[in-house]
């Protein structure tokens, strides 16, 4: 199965002392924005992850932007259910999966922070996003594929004739992939997504959430695939790798977290978090190299589980989450620019040669 490789743009420098958390929020700097995107581009990159926060620049247009000044790149927006209408959003999806030239991905957040929730003016509790969500979601597939208008009722939406005369241009719909590790994720998720996100956990756990989700999908009549995201540290030998990610832990420390609710010590909402933090409180290391400690800094805000070694062992690494089910890998560094740049020359020809060459043997095999 071939593998994809997702990196993560912003739209300002961050990190100028190579200990980047976030890459998103800040003022627009057009002329990074444009480097950044061509770099991953470059680099051998599949897609890029536009992010969203209550803060941030709006992803559709940054998209927009950044796929104007590429020309291979495919983009996985991310977006929010609830703050744009339904039907307009899936226009604006539409429309942009036009100009692009069919690169365009959604990925849905129902959101696990109610301070960031709040900033946009919702007040709607943890489940109850959930519930929008899945309405949310119904409405923008029906919209991409119906052919005629159609009415709409239910708890959070009334919609009478709705329509669009933007169709994608990927059909049957836009790619879907989605986030959430609490109760109600996994149902929502399996109904509507086509990949379904986790985050940088230690293998064991990893194949059990596939395992469950797989179970769940089979009860629901869907198949998913699968995304894994973290945040590589290489380097030439092992001891520079790990040299490295010391530095890189001393200036998180250092640094005052930048969104409300960070930092050591803090109980994050956010169950993907939450389940980050708990795993940092029981070991530093994992699976030889996936490494906690810039987690437990952040309280687990910014998917910040790191994967150290050289490009050989953390090509590895990522190998192994690709043989627990995750076809897609969320690879992004802590020196942003420099780091994709690095990713594209060190780290991904290794994981893509050897997914072709088990692909070349499982063919032979059949």
């Amino acid at each position: 199965m071939p593998v994809e490789l997702i990196g993560m743009i912003g739209v300002r420098p961050e990190g100028a002392d190579g200990a980047a958390v976030h890459v998103i929020g800040g003022a627009i700097d057009r002329e990074w924005t444009r480097d950044f995107a061509q770099a991953h581009e470059r680099a051998g990159f599949d897609r890029v992850l536009v992010g969203y926060t209550s803060t941030s620049a709006d992803g559709f247009l940054v998209a927009g932007y950044a796929a104007s000044v590429t020309e291979r790149l495919s983009y996985l927006l991310a977006h929010r259910p609830g703050f744009v209408a339904p039907t307009l959003a899936a226009r604006k999806a539409a429309t942009l999966d036009h100009f692009t030239g069919g690169r365009l991905a959604l990925h849905v957040i129902t959101g696990g922070s109610d301070g960031e929730q709040a900033r946009d003016g919702d007040w709607l509790d943890h489940d109850t996003r959930y519930r929008r969500t899945d309405e949310y979601l119904e409405i923008v597939r029906r919209v991409w594929t119906s052919e005629k208008p159609f009415d709409f009722t239910g708890e959070f939406y009334r919609i009478k004739g709705a329509f669009s005369d933007v169709k994608p241009l990927q059909q049957p719909a836009i790619p879907l992939y989605f986030g959430g590790a609490s109760g109600p994720a996994p149902v929502v998720g399996i109904k509507h997504c086509d990949v379904y996100a986790l985050w940088g956990e230690p293998l064991a756990a990893v194949r059990e959430r596939v395992a469950e989700v797989r179970a769940l999908a089979r009860r629901l009549g869907r198949e998913v695939r699968f995304s894994v995201s973290t945040r590589p540290i290489i380097a030439p030998t092992e001891a520079k790798a790990w040299e490295r990610a010391q530095a890189i832990l001393a200036r998180v420390q250092a640094a005052r977290p930048t969104i409300v609710g960070e930092g050591a010590g803090i109980r994050p909402q956010a169950e993907g978090a939450r389940r980050l933090v708990d795993f940092a409180e029981r070991a530093d290391v994992y699976d030889k190299r996936l490494w906690m400690p810039i987690a437990a800094a952040m309280g687990g805000a910014g998917n910040t589980t790191a994967l150290v070694g050289t490009p050989e062992q953390v090509a590895e690494s990522l190998l192994d989450y690709y043989d627990a089910g995750a076809s897609t890998l969320l690879i992004r560094g802590f020196d942003p620019l420099n780091d994709a740049v690095e990713y594209g020359r060190e780290l991904i020809p290794l994981v893509r040669a050897e997914v072709a060459r088990r692909d070349r043997a499982a063919a032979v095999t059949a």
